[in-house]
């Protein structure tokens, strides 16, 4: 069993999960493979049971362990995925954490977040910060922590899951990259230089959209609401009012604290650097309403 880092969280696993980085210390959440007939059941907000056709079956409880029930020949690298993934996401809500679809970017010591569906550019954009050498804290699954006084971004683990003609155009060399699995489009790019390993506040959340022209404009927080319920992750496994009556409370914790805009921007690789930008430019830019080129 190893121990890997990553939400903050030290994860020990009989599972291989290479694109984590190995640590040391004592485990806080416990991957084990279901070596019996044990049938996995859900009982209670705490024990959390998914099922993934062509995966496996995995029991999730009390935020701390994770019991999974492999498919006969499922790949070790779709499985791992699925763990790091919506498995983890689940572990992350029982410990109390809003988690939502977005990847998020260290800018002038604040955390900022690209928030939206898959395929909307999540990764790409925050890649594109990198390669203007600012540091990342997550893509795709980005762990929020509410206080009294702050919303609080935490670390996921230095990689990025991009297609290759992203990559290409940031000047990536996509031959010497693996695909994230067998049957992935997508490329595994993991970097140990410029990952924001520490937790930070958030200053602002960019809702991603397509549209004919880049811009962005401040959201209304009824908005925000709806969006932040939209892109929460594995929020099809609340089942209990308890559970999503505590994600909700979360979400307008999170628009009290935090700035919301809408972004939109054309399907243009080219144009990255003048995205990257724009956010410089309306971070700067405290009451401005609607900003686009």
């Amino acid at each position: 069993m190893k121990l890997y880092q990553a939400y903050n969280l030290n994860i020990a696993s009989e599972i291989p999960l290479p694109q984590l980085v190995e640590t040391k210390g004592k485990p806080d959440v416990f991957i084990n493979l279901n070596k019996t007939d044990e049938k996995l059941e859900h009982n209670g907000s705490d024990r959390c049971q998914g099922s993934i056709p062509g995966i496996g079956k995995f029991l999730i409880q009390n935020g701390r362990k994770i019991l999974v029930n492999p498919e006969p020949g499922v790949e070790i690298d779709r499985l791992g995925i699925v763990l790091t993934g919506a498995v983890l996401s689940v572990i992350l809500r029982q410990r109390g954490f809003l988690v939502i679809h977005a990847s998020c970017v260290e800018i002038n010591g604040n955390a900022v977040a690209f928030m939206g569906a898959s395929g909307c550019g999540k990764s790409t954009i925050a890649a594109t910060f990198y390669t203007h050498n600012y540091r990342i804290l997550s893509d795709d699954i980005m762990p929020i922590k509410i206080t009294p006084n702050s919303a609080i971004a935490l670390p996921s683990y230095p990689s990025f899951k991009l297609f290759p003609k992203s990559l290409i155009s940031l000047g990536e060399d996509t031959k010497k990259l693996s695909s994230v699995t067998h049957k992935s489009l997508k490329l595994s790019y993991n970097f140990t230089q410029k990952f924001q390993e520490k937790p930070l506040n958030i200053q602002k959340i960019y809702v991603l959209a397509k549209g004919k022209q880049h811009a962005i404009k401040n959201l209304k927080p009824q908005d925000a609401f709806i969006e932040l319920v939209r892109h929460t992750r594995a929020i099809n496994l609340m089942d209990s009012s308890e559970s999503m009556s505590k994600h909700l409370s979360m979400c307008s914790q999170l628009i009290q604290k935090v700035s919301f805009c809408r972004f939109t921007r054309k399907p243009s690789l080219t144009d990255l650097p003048k995205l990257v930008k724009m956010v410089e430019d309306d971070l700067t830019q405290v009451n401005t309403r609607v900003l686009a080129i």
